[in-house]
């Protein structure tokens, strides 16, 4: 692991397929905590070593600003002053940070009503020109690729080869971190991006260092998981909105890096992805519904008795924080209860669990 912050740029750049005319834009992102969770393991049924490689803390909430670093990066080089990019939400406040970062302008297309507040509010924040259309991410995604080949403005969508080349050193770090890679890698599957990035970085990793190679396990949401069912799916549907796509640009390479790990593609419920969400918070870590899906369908599988980690070490990708979508929270929160102020009533609802 780094000993202090400097970006992915500085201390991986050596080992990222980089055009030389790139300009470094960065943010110091990377270098996020590989979290152990014993407790969460024993809740698992036990027996095994689990990790939670927490991306929710790089500088725009999420795993994005990896990719971003090093697609910005490459544009600016070229002197390019505008980007642009479809989103479900995170690469919407990423793409806007950076570009913001470069002095460049960006523009994000959006699926109308169907990305959480909170990331939305990033991008327009970090100062993006936000366009909803009327039609899903897969819809979004094809306009914004047509564009980019016929207007001088940079795709930076996962399309983008450098965004992998960015993504991929979170595997790194995990090595890093452990010594070498661990015997399963669970993580969310949406447009298929970061599942592909990791493997592409642990294969690296592996013929420079001899680091090993995890099997890995990708987990999409069950209204949303054309990976599993064959084919894309018309109107994805999920209450992990970063997830949410039908047509995964990426999907044949994720295919192949679960084949290649001798791991799995699989889904699961939307049920199971909060139950895991509110697991995980009770363990000390809040991340964004998509995020728990990795570890979500770990449990499942370990339910099933379809993989045994027993003696083995288990790491799961949580790609973004919790205040990236507080609203699933919130809604089944509840109102908190209204006192006096007067210590005996407060008291009384402590002593007796009301509160």
């Amino acid at each position: 692991m780094m000993a202090s912050n400097s970006g992915i740029l500085a201390h991986y750049g050596a080992l990222m397929d980089l055009p030389e005319y790139s300009r470094p834009v960065t943010l110091l992102e990377g270098d996020t905590p590989l979290i152990p969770v014993p407790r969460l393991a024993e809740e698992l049924g036990g027996g095994f070593e689990l990790f939670v490689k927490f991306e929710g803390l790089n500088p725009t909430g999420s795993f994005k600003d990896r990719g971003m670093t090093a697609a910005i990066s490459e544009a600016a080089g070229r002197g390019v002053k505008a980007v642009i990019c479809a989103s479900t939400g995170n690469t919407a406040a990423s793409a806007a940070a950076y570009a913001a970062r470069a002095g460049m302008r960006a523009v994000v297309i959006i699926p109308a009503g169907k990305v959480a507040a909170g990331k939305l509010a990033g991008a327009v924040a970090y100062g993006a020109e936000v366009i909803q259309i009327e039609g899903s991410f897969d819809d979004a995604l094809g306009l914004v690729v047509e564009i980019s080949q016929r207007q001088p403005i940079a795709l930076v969508n996962s399309l983008n080869p450098y965004r992998l080349e960015g993504q991929k050193t979170a595997a790194f770090e995990i090595c890093d971190t452990l010594g070498g890679a661990p015997d399963w890698l669970c993580l969310p599957v949406g447009n298929a991006g970061n599942i592909t990035a990791y493997w592409m970085g642990f294969r690296q990793y592996h013929a420079l260092k001899g680091s090993g190679l995890p099997q890995i396990l990708g987990v999409q949401a069950a209204g949303s998981a054309p990976l599993v069912l064959g084919h894309p799916v018309e109107h994805p549907e999920t209450v992990a909105t970063a997830i949410r796509i039908g047509k995964p640009a990426r999907g044949e390479q994720a295919l192949q890096a679960a084949e290649e790990s001798n791991g799995r593609i699989i889904a699961v419920t939307d049920d199971e992805i909060l139950a895991m969400q509110h697991q995980l918070a009770a363990n000390g870590v809040w991340v964004e519904p998509a995020s728990a899906a990795g570890l979500a369908g770990l449990a499942h599988e370990l339910c099933e008795g379809r993989i045994d980690v027993r003696g083995r070490r288990v790491a799961a990708v949580c790609t973004g924080h919790g205040m990236k979508d507080p609203d699933v929270v919130i809604r089944g929160w509840g109102k908190p209860p209204v006192l006096p102020a007067d210590r005996d009533a407060l008291e009384e609802a402590i002593l007796g669990g009301r509160a």
